[in-house]
């Protein structure tokens, strides 16, 4: 082996480490960008489903005052009834 030689291994063995970092660094870039972008989709998607339960649950208490007032009317009108039956008689 010459001193040429001896002195251009080193060099080769680190530029292909340097090769080999360059390509995990575009790698992380990339896995970073696509798990940037999944975030914001699903950000939208948790975003979205907040609004839906928002609205399931304002659905439900108004379901819960339209049986109040039905089971208020049925009140009335079995007394409207009652009252009814008392004057035929």
């Amino acid at each position: 082996m010459t001193t040429d030689t001896i002195e251009v291994e080193p060099i080769e063995r680190l530029a292909q480490k340097v090769r080999g970092l360059i390509a995990v660094l575009e790698r992380t870039r990339s896995e970073l960008t696509q798990t940037t972008e999944d975030n914001l989709g699903l950000s939208r998607e948790v975003e979205e489903l907040r609004d839906q339960l928002a609205t399931a649950e304002t659905s439900s208490a108004d379901l819960a005052n339209l049986r109040q007032e039905r089971e208020q009317i049925r009140t009335q009108v079995t007394d409207m009834l009652e009252q009814l039956e008392s004057i035929s008689v």
